[in-house]
């Protein structure tokens, strides 16, 4: 070995000794020309992980300790982990027959999006919430909730939350509440939606300073159903109000800003005409995708992924991704977006600098 190997080797050694690692031998891991994802595209059938959810109602408890029966989606990409993609956490939470599912909080933002189903109330800061099918309800971060199931029938639907992104940043914080819920009414509407839920007015009584996270506990499917076919029938009389063509598709915002309803999480639905596609297209920004009703494909990185009612898809930063509608299809979307942009690395394969014409490598 030459004097000048062998000093260079004492370098490194030196280097690893002291807990350094030099940029040169790392450069391509670290700034990549684009994201390079650990997690992976990937769909999960909702009969699997239903009937799965069913058979643990019959062997595992409700209550403390095990806290929530929630089946988390572990992405292949991110072994060991709950974590769908490296920032958000999607679970099916299954309720059975009268059962209730004790108070806490936490400081993660967490929403459930019900699929099928009714009968269970949702009690978020002493406000008990109706869970139908369609539905968006909030349970922003520090907010006190519980449920409980009024029905001989179980219960089923998605829970969202941030809890990757706050286990990343080091915000995790958790408390219990009263083992049983002090509330056990079951009101039509919700007091939140008596108050802020109505069309393009404010309640005077309220703040006038925006809130960082929406005070609507509930956005139900009648009105989120009407908006989509609304800008659809719009398409149809010539006048605009679609995302693409045969593309309909709605932001669940904050009625106090027009912010995203979650200051971490971004929540939509979409609906796609028979026969309609969306373009391919890629963004730094991860998702989770439900199909709501119908069926189609979705295109993950040039794989054709068969979807169907209740079916669940990651879809990681900077996949590409194209839509197909066989007959209407109605697809519910949360992501990462809000922190994404707030953070001004928001990026689409349009808007990507890097790939842009004319740019100098």
């Amino acid at each position: 070995m030459s004097g000048h190997d062998a000093r260079l080797t004492e370098l490194y050694r030196d280097f690893d000794a002291y807990g350094l690692l030099p940029l040169w031998t790392q450069r391509e891991d670290l700034m990549p020309v684009t994201p390079r994802p650990a997690a992976v595209p990937h769909r999960w059938r909702w009969k699997e992980v239903y009937d799965l959810a069913v058979r643990a109602g019959d062997l595992v408890p409700v209550g403390r300790g095990g806290e929530r029966r929630a089946i988390s989606l572990a992405n292949p990409g991110l072994p060991g982990l709950p974590h769908a993609t490296p920032t958000l956490w999607a679970a099916v939470q299954y309720l059975g027959p009268n059962e209730v599912a004790p108070v806490h909080r936490h400081s993660q933002n967490a929403f459930r999006f019900v699929l099928e189903g009714e009968g269970v109330w949702t009690l978020v800061n002493g406000d008990p919430v109706a869970m139908r099918r369609g539905d968006l309800l909030l349970t922003p971060g520090w907010a006190w909730h519980g449920h409980h199931n009024t029905t001989e029938q179980p219960m089923a639907w998605l829970d969202g939350l941030d809890i990757p992104l706050s286990n990343a940043l080091n915000t995790e914080f958790f408390q219990f509440g009263p083992d049983s819920l002090d509330d056990r009414s079951t009101p039509e509407r919700s007091r939140a939606e008596r108050l802020w839920g109505h069309p393009g007015l404010r309640p005077v009584s309220a703040t006038a300073t925006d809130l960082p996270k929406s005070p609507l506990a509930a956005y139900r499917w009648e009105h989120t159903d009407a908006a989509l076919r609304a800008q659809l029938e719009l398409e149809d009389e010539g006048h605009p109000g679609v995302t693409a063509p045969g593309h309909a598709a709605v932001r669940f915002t904050n009625p106090t800003s027009g912010d995203d309803a979650l200051p971490t999480i971004r929540t939509e639905m979409h609906r796609l005409r028979a026969g309609a596609s969306t373009r391919a297209a890629r963004e730094s920004a991860s998702s989770v995708w439900q199909v709501f009703e119908g069926d189609g494909v979705f295109h993950l990185d040039g794989k054709a992924v068969e979807v169907a009612r209740g079916d669940l898809l990651a879809v990681p930063s900077w996949a590409e991704v194209r839509i197909e509608a066989r007959g209407q299809l109605d697809l519910f979307r949360f992501g990462d977006h809000p922190v994404m942009e707030r953070l001004n690395l928001y990026l689409t394969d349009r808007t990507n600098p890097a790939t842009s014409e004319g740019t100098t490598r």
